[in-house]
């Protein structure tokens, strides 16, 4: 006999909305009404738990209990009915303590503990300017202080918010208006709750039965975001959100070869005419990492030349071309960079969709960094062009401070998505649907299981409005334009890109032991070496975050990105400040 078949079976005669666990606490109760009245919960910060006491609890009061007791309570003998729901120890499988994955009643206390922990270490004192950014400990120090050990048994709840302050404290606070170190930074209020709303409600955003609201949303949000780059037709086309830029410039390579090669969808590249792609040697390297992962080979991927200002040169660009065509190679596509990694270079992008008409290529814009300048009309004229892109890959998480991950992949091709990537899988995209099965998206995409990353973009978006936006963006390149400014007037800094097109700086420190020296290749050993020391000594201090990196025959320097809107004129003085205090002496 099959375990199933032993399950009662629910006639559903009475309510469907049946009371939280009403039998143990002999509570008898109607509607959900009451439902809300009967778990109403007195609980504090300090508390771990609140228990309900199922023997002598009165309708609306509450215990606080310490975790121990909570989770050792005995099951009543006499009410062995299959009620498990409450998180009890009793034994499952041979296992002496099971504890169900549900946010039973007596767990509010703990749970609101734990967020009001986070909310006041992580939220609020992270991200205040008198406190660390990081505090730092090597790998074996901090296996040391840190009990990252799994075991048998689990944990007390005391010993869990203990883990959890413990994680905050050695953990990078990346909301710090002092980390500037990634292309990402600071915490937006509306994005966080955004983001712990859909925490909460653990969708998969695939099917419109399963995600209502957030495919609804993801269209509107889409739609708007196509208009604002300036497709035809009031922004006509489509788009998806992904895990990441990466995978949104996987998916231009993924479109492109399906509308010059359909072929390949069925029978993939083999005998096949080679495919190439273009893209700048400064282009984020997923074009190639994703061209590697899809079956064309970095041989493939053919770099093109960068200018002084770090732009592709569509002179290289054109050679390259015409080299593929002497070969009998099919020119694919060219992914275009509007605000690349390192110096936030804005490539051409009128001469390249030019060049992509003129030889019937596919042209992709990695805006993934740059993108937000679209919000702006002061600065949107950085990304002129990008309105006559096949697709855009554009990061909300990036410079308009979404929180991670919010990653935007926009074509002007309406079809396309659907046409390269379904497989009709029956068991999810049935069409004999009660509903308009129009609205179940997720055949388009690689994945399946997908987060609900539009809300916090479309919540932030709602409170701010498209002005707050544009708001956002102009104080990131104004402060950029003011740290600049007042960089040149300091002994001791040099500009990489003297007039830097997005909130990208570049500079060196030179400290005063090298600023006699002759400019050999003595004097680029050296000061190859400063930007790491110092990018050391203020880790270790905590003051501060700052990436460096070489590029090509340059040595290290220091770069400072932008995104935090909260930084004003005050901030760009202390990180020159920090930066020459702490290299003065190398």
């Amino acid at each position: 006999m099959l375990a199933s078949e032993t399950f009662p079976t629910h006639h559903f005669k009475k309510s469907i909305y049946k009371p939280y666990n009403a039998a143990a606490s002999n509570v008898n109760v109607e509607d959900l009404a009451s439902v809300t009245k009967t778990l109403a919960l007195n609980t504090s910060s300090s508390s771990d738990a609140a228990v309900i006491d199922a023997h002598s609890m009165q309708p609306g009061a509450v215990e606080l209990d310490t975790p121990p007791k909570m989770l050792t309570t005995s099951h009543n003998n006499n009410n062995n009915n299959n009620n498990h729901i409450k998180n009890n120890n009793c034994s499952a499988n041979g296992l002496s303590s099971f504890v169900a994955s549900h946010p039973a009643a007596e767990f509010e206390g703990f749970i609101r503990a734990c967020v009001d922990e986070i909310i006041q270490l992580a939220v609020f004192q992270g991200t205040n300017r008198s406190s660390k950014v990081v505090e730092w400990h090597e790998p074996a120090e901090l296996r040391q202080l840190f009990d990252f050990e799994l075991r048998d048994k689990g944990e007390s709840q005391d010993k869990l918010r203990q883990l959890l302050r413990e994680t905050i404290r050695f953990s990078v606070k990346t909301g710090h208006p002092y980390f500037i170190n990634q292309l990402y930074s600071g915490v937006d209020p509306y994005a966080l709750i955004g983001q712990w709303l859909t925490d909460a409600l653990n969708p998969s955003v695939y099917t419109y039965e399963v995600a209502p609201v957030f495919t609804l949303m993801e269209e509107q949000v889409l739609a708007e975001m196509r208009r604002i780059v300036g497709f035809p037709d009031n922004g006509h086309g489509d788009g998806i959100f992904c895990p990441g830029g990466s995978i949104a410039n996987g998916y231009a390579i993924s479109c492109a070869r399906y509308k010059y090669a359909p072929e390949s969808k069925q029978k993939g590249l083999f005998n096949a005419k080679p495919l190439i792609i273009f893209t700048s040697e400064d282009a984020h390297y997923s074009v190639e990492k994703l061209a590697m992962f899809m079956g064309f080979g970095s041989e493939h991927v053919r770099k093109i030349a960068t200018n002084e200002l770090g732009k592709m040169r569509l002179s290289d660009l054109e050679a390259q071309i015409q080299l593929c065509l002497d070969n009998n190679w099919q020119p694919l596509m060219v992914s275009a960079t509007a605000g690349t990694t390192v110096l936030g270079a804005f490539d051409e992008l009128v001469g390249i969709s030019e060049l992509c008409r003129k030889h019937n290529m596919w042209m992709h814009v990695d805006a993934a960094w740059g993108g937000g300048a679209l919000m702006s009309k002061k600065y949107r004229q950085l990304l002129n062009g990008i309105e006559r892109a096949d697709s855009v890959t554009w990061n909300p998480h990036k410079l308009l401070s979404a929180s991670q991950q919010c990653s935007t992949f926009l074509t002007r091709h309406s079809q396309i998505l659907g046409q390269c990537h379904s497989t009709n899988a029956a068991y999810l995209f049935q069409k004999d649907k009660f509903y308009d099965t129009s609205f179940d998206t997720g055949d388009k995409h690689i994945q399946c299981g997908r987060r609900a990353d539009v809300f916090k973009f479309w919540f932030m978006w709602k409170a701010k409005g498209s002005e707050g936006f544009t708001a956002h963006v102009e104080q990131v390149f104004s402060m950029a334009e003011f740290f600049t400014a007042k960089l040149r007037e300091r002994p001791g800094f040099e500009l990489v890109l003297d007039r830097p097109e997005c909130t990208n700086i570049t500079f060196w420190y030179v400290p005063p032991s090298l600023r006699q020296m002759e400019r050999n290749q003595e004097f680029y050993d050296k000061l190859h070496k400063v930007a790491p020391k110092i990018k050391e000594a203020m880790i270790k201090k905590g003051s501060m975050m700052i990436t460096y990196q070489p590029l090509r025959k340059l040595p290290n320097f220091f770069r400072l990105v932008l995104q935090n809107s909260c930084l004003d004129e005050s901030d760009m003085l202390y990180f020159l400040n920090e930066i020459e205090s702490l290299g003065q002496k190398l």
